[in-house]
């Protein structure tokens, strides 16, 4: 498997609407990847490269973003249906489940209502209660004249993590996802999710950004220490560890799923 073959070029149908999703495929044991907000499915490609064959990785591009359709609603409960419906689609029965940001709260909250289809979980910078401002976004809205003109505007501290959603179209340079909906999904999403949490006993890997700015070291050590079966690590990076620092945050999951 290499690089340029992990795509989002494989579909499924929930909810009318159509989704997208990269496939290392063979016979390892599966790996849903979920990416957080303004993210994509290829954000995994490097870890599903690390983790090929014995692991077979499975990434979403979750419903508004990447290839996958844009949706009139971002619920708890859509996201959550979406991710058992592609359980469905790919006729496992059980699986891993690692989720960045937004996609580590709809994994936790799709392993407390279908415990037996998670094997463990991974859950990358996100803790139990959400409570972030995504408005600035709102800014990104629109069609730019050139490529360069479109990353000014999302600027550098943001722009590495926000490339893959770029997209040309006849008009200029636009986001694959829309501002307006992702802060309508990020509302969705703010609150507290402590039950769904403590609901599974299932092997966690809870990694952490050193740098965060969304988490905090204290909040993670409490949900750490709340729920049985898991493990806090911290990892120098931000809040996308799997990108800021790819090498650590690959050696940690890997010996979290070699002891499985």
């Amino acid at each position: 498997m290499s690089y340029l073959t992990f795509r989002p070029d494989r579909i499924f149908k929930n909810d009318d609407l159509t989704f997208h999703y990269a496939d290392t495929g063979g016979d390892g044991q599966p790996l849903i990847a979920l990416h957080g907000h303004w993210m994509e499915s290829i954000t995994f490609s490097h870890l599903a490269r690390t983790l090929s064959p014995m692991w077979r990785v499975i990434a979403l591009d979750q419903r508004g973003h990447g290839y996958s359709d844009h949706a009139k609603s971002y619920t708890r409960e859509d996201y959550i249906g979406d991710i058992g419906k592609l359980f469905d689609h790919l006729q496992i029965e059980e699986a891993v489940l690692l989720g960045n940001s937004l996609g580590g709260v709809n994994a936790y909250q799709y392993a407390a209502r279908q415990p037996k289809r998670v094997r463990s979980l991974i859950i990358e910078d996100i803790g139990t209660v959400v409570d972030a401002d995504a408005s600035f976004c709102l800014a990104w809205r629109g069609v730019f004249p050139s490529r360069e003109a479109l990353a000014e505007r999302i600027g550098p501290r943001l722009l590495p993590y926000i490339l893959d959603s770029f997209r040309q179209t006849e008009e200029g340079w636009r986001l694959a996802f829309d501002p307006q909906e992702m802060l309508v999904s990020q509302l969705h999403l703010n609150g507290d999710h402590t039950d769904d949490w403590s609901a599974t006993r299932c092997p966690c890997l809870l990694i952490r950004g050193k740098d965060s700015r969304l988490t905090t070291q204290a909040h993670l050590e409490e949900i750490a220490k709340r729920r049985p079966n898991t493990r806090l690590q911290t990892l120098e990076g931000g809040h996308v560890v799997h990108l800021d620092n790819p090498d650590g945050f690959e050696d940690t999951v890997q010996e979290f799923l070699n002891e499985l």
